[in-house]
C-alpha cells in the first residue's frame, strides 16, 4: 500500500548520495525504491529499567513505541525494517518485555526483513526475538550504523545523537525532535517514548556537518520543516 495524500503532503524529502527519502512526522524514514523503514533508537524497556532503580515512570513506554511503529508499517508496508541500535534501552531489556509486547514485535517482523543493528546500549542480540544483528548495513551507496563518524559522511544514516532543536517565535520557544543533514548524511531523531534529546547546537554535531548546509527536519504533529540550523536556538 502506498502511503496516502495526507502523508505525502505532511512528510518531507532527503536527498542522500543519489538516494531519495521520506522523512516522515513520527521521526522515521522510509526509502521507497528500497521499501524500507529505519527508525532509530527505540530504548525499548526503558521505564523498567528506571523502575529498578526506583524511578517509577509508566511502564507503557514500549506499548506507545510499538504502536506509533505498527501505524508506520500500517502506512508504508515496509518489506524491511532496519533498527538504527539503541533498540533496547540494557542489555537485560529484552527479557523484561511484557508478553504482549513481545508478540507485537513478533507480528511487526512477520513477512518482512528485520535488522537489528548494534548500539551502546545494546550491543547483543535481543533474547529470543527473530532478526538479523549487525553492527551496520550497507545498500549501495547507504550506511546505516548506529553512531556516526567522523569521516566517510557521504551516504551514512544514523541514530545516537537524539536531536532536537530549539526554536522561538512570538509565543516563546519550543523543544522538538527532528532530523538534521547537511545532504551527505543524516541523523535520526530518537523513536523511542521516553528516548530524551540533545540540541543541536550542542559540539557533539559540530564536526559531523558542513555547517552552512545544516538544517534541522523538526518533527511537527502532522508535518516536517525544513530550518537552517543557525535559526535554531542553544538551550
Amino acid at each position: 500500500m502506498s502511503p496516502s495524500p495526507k502523508a505525502a503532503k505532511t512528510a518531507a524529502r532527503l536527498h542522500l548520495a543519489g538516494a531519495s527519502f521520506v522523512m516522515d512526522p513520527s521521526g522515521a524514514l522510509y526509502w521507497p525504491d528500497e521499501h524500507l523503514l529505519a527508525v532509530a533508537d527505540l530504548h525499548f524497556e526503558k521505564g523498567s529499567s528506571y523502575a529498578a532503580r526506583r524511578v517509577f515512570l509508566p511502564p507503557y513506554d514500549t506499548a506507545a513505541t510499538l504502536m506509533r511503529l505498527l501505524e508506520l508499517v500500517c502506512l508504508y508496508e515496509p518489506k524491511r525494517i532496519v533498527a538504527l541500535g539503541d533498540s533496547f534501552h540494557d542489555a537485560a531489556a529484552s527479557t523484561r518485555l511484557m508478553a504482549q509486547d513481545r508478540a507485537r514485535i513478533r507480528a511487526l517482523q512477520a513477512g518482512r526483513d528485520w535488522i537489528w543493528i548494534t548500539g551502546n546500549h545494546d550491543p547483543q542480540a535481543p533474547s529470543g526475538l527473530d532478526g538479523d544483528v549487525v553492527a551496520e548495513l550497507a545498500i549501495g551507496a547507504i550506511r546505516f550504523r548506529h553512531e556516526p563518524q567522523g569521516d566517510g559522511a557521504e551516504g551514512e544514516i544514523a541514530g545516537h545523537l537524539h536531536p532536537m532543536a530549539r526554536i522561538g517565535g512570538l509565543g516563546g520557544t519550543v523543544r522538538r525532535r527532528c532530523f538534521v543533514s547537511d545532504g551527505s548524511r543524516c541523523v535520526l531523531p530518537a523513536f523511542g517514548a521516553y528516548a530524551g534529546g540533545l540540541n543541536l547546537r550542542d559540539k557533539a554535531f559540530g564536526f559531523l556537518f558542513r555547517e552552512a548546509d545544516r538544517f534541522a527536519h523538526i518533527l511537527g504533529r502532522s508535518q516536517v520543516y525544513r530550518v537552517p540550523h543557525h535559526f535554531c536556538l542553544p538551550d
